[in-house]
């Protein structure tokens, strides 16, 4: 087919639609009717400290744009992390409908089911482009809708952390072996990958790490990329910054709702809610990307701190265990292979693609 036929059989099956909807708007029942009057106030639990940056300052942004797209309608109270709740029992408060709705990451829940984990971030997984093809157009967030109905929640993606720094080590890691008996503040999979080459997992909370790293509680600790990093001030006590976050290549963030509130609301305040994410999602991406750009340059001044890249043989040998530690967590259950075989697939594929497109491009 030449350009001017399909621009000609582009414009016929536009026309024919068009026809098709006029003819049916006799059929079509009424608009719903929207009662204004009728007010939500909900609370919003999250898993950050209060105005914490970036992830803290989303979560107030998302109820302003609520409460003015709703004209008012609903009204969200944000709590910082230990403000109602303490920021692990975010899912639990949520579920239960101690709060209507809350922020954090899925990989936070892995007690409740290991398939949580797939939709925050997998070791040397997708990036943050790559995840939200996955979620809003590979299967992913019908898994993941899924997975928290047995819950009573509902999910949509909130941002997205981007590709993460590898952390910040107080001896240099040349080769594998660098990582037997360091201890390293780092959470979910990359913590069982650590341990895999070695090394053992610390959990501390963040207002936690700075202390730990600085009294040798801890070797190293990983914590989001260069503009939270200097702002807890890592490059004070830390020599060596490694990359890439092969860890965290792409952490989603999340907006969860219990499901018997958010049923209950009008239709049109359930796109807004789902609408309201979409944006969250796009200005954590575009914070994180401008201000880490802004921070690393910072950190490059400081003549005290070495920016590493980890070696080919490191992260080739972290991503064998990678692969060990997914097939375990595939074996535990018949959804978490589902999530696995879904999010694999598409993983796979997508590579292909960026092959010839972003990292085509980067090496020009």
């Amino acid at each position: 087919m030449d350009r001017k036929d399909f621009v000609k059989r582009s414009a016929v099956a536009v026309l024919g639609t068009l026809m098709l909807t006029g003819c049916d708007t006799e059929k079509k029942k009424p608009e719903q009717q929207i009662d204004l009057s009728k007010k939500y106030n909900w609370k919003m639990v999250t898993t950050w400290p209060p105005n914490f940056p970036v992830l803290g300052e989303a979560c107030q942004l998302f109820a302003d744009w609520v409460h003015q797209m709703s004209l008012g309608q609903i009204t969200i109270k944000v709590y910082g992390a230990g403000e109602l709740i303490p920021a692990l029992e975010v899912f639990d408060a949520v579920s239960s409908g101690a709060a209507e709705m809350g922020n954090g990451a899925a990989y936070y829940w892995a007690g409740k089911s290991p398939a949580a984990q797939f939709f925050a971030s997998v070791p040397f997984g997708m990036n943050a482009q790559q995840m939200n093809a996955w979620i809003y157009r590979g299967g992913g967030l019908e898994l993941w809708q899924e997975l928290y109905a047995k819950f009573g929640l509902i999910a949509f993606p909130a941002g997205n952390t981007t590709v993460q720094m590898g952390g910040w080590f107080n001896k240099e890691i040349n080769n594998i072996e660098d990582f037997k008996g360091l201890k390293m503040r780092i959470p979910g999979l990359g913590g069982k990958v650590l341990a895999k080459a070695g090394g053992t997992a610390v959990l501390s909370s963040g207002n936690e790490i700075y202390t730990n790293l600085e009294r040798g509680v801890i070797d190293a600790t990983e914590w989001i990329g260069p503009y939270h990093d200097y702002v807890m001030g890592f490059h004070k006590i830390a020599k060596y910054y490694y990359a890439p976050g092969w860890h965290e290549p792409g952490s989603v963030l999340e907006n969860m709702f219990n499901m018997k509130e958010y049923n209950s609301l009008p239709d049109h305040l359930k796109v807004i809610l789902e609408t309201a994410s979409a944006r969250m999602n796009l200005w954590v991406i575009s914070e994180f990307e401008a201000k880490n750009n802004e921070y690393l340059n910072k950190i490059k001044e400081e003549k005290s701190v070495e920016i590493r890249k980890f070696s080919p043989e490191v992260l080739a040998k972290l991503r064998t265990y990678t692969e060990e530690v997914l097939n375990e967590l595939a074996a535990q259950d018949e959804f978490t292979n589902k999530v696995y075989q879904s999010f694999t697939s598409f993983a796979k594929n997508i590579r292909n693609w960026a092959s010839y497109s972003e990292k085509a491009y980067h090496e020009m």
